[in-house]
C-alpha cells in the first residue's frame, strides 16, 4: 500500500514528496502570516472572516498548482482552460485587499517553484511593510480637527464677529457651505477648522453658542480623512 501510494504519480517528471511537502507547509506558514497581519491591521467596515481564511488557503494552492505543473507546458494550457470556465464574483472594497491577495499568490509561486528562501525572504518583507503602513498611517492625511455647523440669524453682514471668534481658536478656517433657508430669517453654516489647542474645542462651541445671533450650533470631531 505505502509503495503504491509514494508512487502513484505517473507524470512526465517524478515527483519530489519531500520538496512538496516542505512547500506545502511554507505556503501554509506564510499565508498565516500575512493573514494575521491583515487581522492585526485592518481598518473599516469591510472585514470578511472568508477572505482572511483565503490569504490562507491560496497560496498552499498555488504553491500545489506549481509543482503539478512541474514545467509541463500540456498541462499548463490545461489549466488555463479549467480557470477560463471559474468566474470569481468576489469585489474588494479596498485597494489594499488585493495587495495582500496578490501577496500570498506570489509566496505561493514561490513555495510552489521550491524557491523556499525566497519564499521567507518575501514574506518577511511583505509583512515588515504592512506593519510600516499600520504603525505610521502612512498615506493620511488631516486637514482639520472639527466641523462646526451653525444656524445664523442675524444679517450677514454682521458675521465678522463670529469670524473673529473663529480665527482666534484656530490656525486655519474654512468655510464648507452656506445655505440660505426659505421659511426663516437665517443662513446654515459649515466650518472646517484646524483648531490651535483641539483639547479646548469645547470651549471654543460654549462661546460660539453664547454669541449673539446663534440660534443653534452641533459640531463633529474630524479623523483622518479616508476615500469612500
Amino acid at each position: 500500500m505505502n509503495e503504491w501510494f509514494l508512487h502513484g504519480d505517473y507524470g512526465a517528471v517524478p515527483t519530489n514528496y519531500i520538496a512538496l511537502t516542505i512547500a506545502l507547509l511554507l505556503a501554509f506558514t506564510c499565508g498565516h502570516a500575512i493573514a494575521w497581519m491583515y487581522m492585526f491591521t485592518h481598518t473599516g467596515l469591510s472585514y470578511s472572516r472568508s477572505y482572511v481564511n483565503t490569504l490562507v488557503l491560496m497560496p498552499v494552492i498555488v504553491a500545489l498548482v506549481m509543482m503539478i505543473l512541474a514545467n509541463n507546458l500540456v498541462l499548463a494550457f490545461g489549466l488555463m482552460a479549467i480557470f477560463a470556465m471559474v468566474r470569481f464574483r468576489s469585489i474588494l472594497r479596498d485597494t489594499l485587499d488585493t495587495a495582500y491577495v496578490l501577496a500570498v499568490i506570489v509566496i505561493g509561486l514561490a513555495c510552489g517553484t521550491c524557491k523556499f528562501t525566497s519564499a521567507i525572504i518575501g514574506c518577511l518583507a511583505t509583512l515588515a511593510i504592512m506593519f510600516y503602513f499600520w504603525a505610521t498611517a502612512f498615506g493620511t492625511r488631516q486637514r482639520y480637527d472639527l466641523i462646526l455647523n451653525i444656524q445664523w440669524v442675524r444679517p450677514a453682514a454682521d458675521l465678522a464677529q463670529l469670524l473673529q471668534l473663529l480665527h482666534r481658536h484656530s490656525r486655519s478656517l474654512q468655510c464648507a457651505s452656506q445655505r440660505s433657508n426659505e421659511g426663516y430669517a437665517g443662513i446654515d453654516l459649515s466650518y472646517r477648522l484646524l483648531l490651535r489647542d483641539p483639547a479646548r474645542a469645547h470651549e471654543m462651541v460654549e462661546e460660539v453658542r453664547a454669541l449673539e445671533g446663534v440660534a443653534r450650533v452641533s459640531s463633529v470631531h474630524a479623523g483622518d480623512e479616508s476615500e469612500l
